[in-house]
């Protein structure tokens, strides 16, 4: 579903509490009109009543004056009708037959406004008496006057429509002012829209360009998107050139193989030349498998399968799939466990395999004076340790940063220098580190990841020794 547009979205906020305002006022302004012309129109019948009743006692009930005449002509812009009855209930002066009230009421001096029906038409009526003289008949004389309430009506509406006008005016002018306003203050982003336009696969340069201070964080956040996209994209071509030419001398080895055992003369020729043939291949299958195991520890996703266990548990299955290689070169590796289990949260597999990497690495690089590989895992300051430590020749300090690195090696050499730097991205992955430690003798790698909760502690340490077969 398309969504509105920021524009939109701004003037619909802006202008609808606005708009319910306006409303409020309006309805506001209605209410005082109505009573504002009810105080009118009552106060203009209480002075008609007034002057009737006064006109009725100098005249004896004869005629009005003519003052009084042109206010009940045209009193708040329309005429006024009258009733006068003395207090024996005879008929004084006025129009025959007064409206009716709606309830009877008790006789009262103070003045009574109702609504009522004359002629089939509504109209406002006021009743009061008057104490006065008329004729030589003294007493409480009953004056009523009426008006119609169309004419209250028409003088509330044109009162209304005034107010309104004002209210839309004022409203239109404000969204008026609004729509610029917001396309106004919109324009910088705009203007970042078509700057990330003009981006592409092969410009993936920072935005540097004056946004407004709401904005900077996005602009902030898809320059850290893109420099993280260059990098990875610029990994990417680093390794493909990088694993292109590290198969390349294996690939031709095999080819090379392949043909000598084709044009071979002899059986014992062809003996030779396909364990050759097979022993290139393996090499190349195992180089093979560890860009695969970069690449795939480079994309981990913690997240997606992410799972607890001990991570003594890896280090034995770890030490087991390596066993036969310890085994070929004659050397006892061993495992030690702490007092306490080293719970984590992770892919098991890809540590199991950075595990079986540091153990290798420390067999095939541990050069003929390689006597023993030991392997700690600890639990400690809420963090997880495998320590694999053995007394080999060891890696100079300056040759470390050089052994991380993909297809880095210390001295030329087997393996294919994959293998630390694997184990260095899984701990990276899991929030972790990989250090080198070189002592006086040999060398002791550390892959350090966060503990996934405290645990419980064990009854007592343990040591497994895994040795040989003979």
């Amino acid at each position: 579903m398309k969504r509105a547009s920021l524009r939109t979205r701004l003037i619909t906020i802006i202008l609808t509490p606005l708009l319910l305002i306006a409303f409020a006022a309006g309805y506001w302004q209605l209410r005082s009109a109505t009573e504002r012309a009810g105080e009118i129109f009552d106060r203009g019948l209480l002075s008609t009543a007034l002057a009737i009743s006064r006109d009725v006692a100098l005249s004896d009930g004869d005629a009005l004056s003519r003052a009084t005449r042109d206010l009940i002509r045209d009193t708040s812009g329309g005429p006024v009708f009258y009733h006068v009855y003395a207090p024996d209930g005879v008929f004084v002066t006025g129009y025959a037959t007064p409206p009716v009230a709606p309830r009877p009421s008790a006789e009262s001096a103070e003045p009574l406004f109702y609504d009522a029906s004359y002629q089939s038409q509504p109209v406002r009526v006021l009743r009061f008496q008057d104490a006065t003289e008329v004729g030589g008949l003294s007493g409480l004389f009953t004056i009523t006057v009426w008006q119609n309430t169309a004419i209250r009506a028409a003088f509330v509406r044109d009162l209304a429509t005034q107010s309104f006008l004002v209210i839309a005016i004022l409203v239109a002018s404000v969204a008026i002012v609004v729509w610029f306003g917001v396309r106004l203050g919109l324009r910088p982003l705009v203007e970042l829209e078509e700057a990330i336009s003009r981006r592409s696969s092969t410009d993936l340069q920072p935005i540097r360009r004056a946004v407004p201070v709401e904005a900077q964080g996005v602009v902030e956040t898809l320059n850290t998107l893109l420099a993280q996209v260059s990098d990875t994209m610029t990994s990417k071509t680093n390794f493909i050139s990088n694993a292109a030419h590290q198969l390349r001398n294996p690939i031709a080895g095999v080819q090379a193989l392949a043909e000598a055992v084709q044009s071979a003369e002899t059986a014992q020729d062809v003996a030779e030349r396909t364990a050759d043939l097979v022993a290139a291949t393996r090499e190349t299958s195992q180089l093979a498998n560890q860009l695969l195991s970069y690449e795939r520890a480079s994309a981990l996703n913690i997240a997606e399968k992410a799972e607890s266990f001990d991570l003594a548990e890896a280090a034995e299955t770890a030490l087991q799939n390596v066993q036969p290689l310890f085994a070929a070169a004659g050397i006892t590796p061993t495992l030690r466990t702490g007092t306490h289990p080293a719970l984590v949260s992770g892919n098991k597999l890809m540590l199991q395999e950075a595990l079986q990497n540091l153990l290798h690495n420390a067999l095939v690089h541990g050069g003929p004076a390689l006597t023993s590989i030991a392997l700690q895992i600890s639990a400690q300051d809420g963090t997880a340790e495998a320590k694999v430590a053995d007394d080999g020749v060891g890696i100079r300090p300056a040759d470390i940063p050089r052994v991380l690195e993909r297809f880095g090696q210390a001295a030329t050499g087997p393996g294919s220098g994959l293998g630390l730097p694997i184990a260095e991205t899984v701990a990276r992955q899991h929030g972790g580190s990989l250090t080198i430690e070189t002592p006086s003798k040999g060398t002791t790698i550390t892959l350090r990841i966060p503990l996934h909760h405290p645990a419980p502690a064990r009854a007592k340490a343990a040591i497994h020794t895994q040795k040989a077969p003979a």
